[in-house]
């Protein structure tokens, strides 16, 4: 396997993690985590404990949502939250152009674009919870206040 960590995507968060918490540093797993469910067999921890970082498409703008990976966001709240009456899935073309990742590999730190970003408040039910960074291999495992604090997200209740 080609070296994960030599990838740029995964640089970026590497550098976005550094920045914020020398502490904080990318794990590459051996299987991949693209799906929650992969993600948290690979790490041997609940389902629950893997964020999602899914990109909505608002309208003409975009929203990161960081769900609980036991959960499904819920396109009814964002529509409230933010007020906007057009909410779904953002295509493949529309994640990479946003944020600089594929998905599978989606980052809610290291990227592109400023994104308005809003958590899930189900992930406090976790000690540790773990995020992609930037490549379906790899994560980094945080605690949901230095989460907050790395994305600048709102908390919110978008589970359903």
């Amino acid at each position: 396997m080609e070296n994960v960590l030599n990838k740029e995507s995964v640089k970026r968060v590497d550098k976005a993690l550094k920045a914020f918490d020398l502490k904080l540093k990318v794990e590459v797993l051996t299987s991949s985590a693209r799906t929650a469910i992969d993600a948290a067999n690979s790490l041997k921890c609940e389902v629950g404990a893997i964020v999602k970082s899914l990109l909505l498409k608002a309208d003409d703008g975009f929203v990161l949502c960081l769900v609980s990976g036991d959960k499904k966001c819920s396109l009814n709240k964002i529509k409230k939250i933010t007020g906007k009456k057009d909410v779904c899935m953002a295509n493949a073309e529309d994640v990479k152009q946003q944020t600089g990742f594929t998905i599978g590999g989606v980052s809610p730190v290291g990227l592109i674009n400023n994104l308005e970003i809003i958590i899930d408040e189900q992930l406090s039910r976790f000690q540790d919870i773990f995020a992609a960074a930037g490549h379906p291999n790899a994560v980094f495992k945080i605690d949901f206040n230095n989460l907050n604090k790395i994305t600048q997200g709102k908390i919110l209740d978008i589970a359903e």
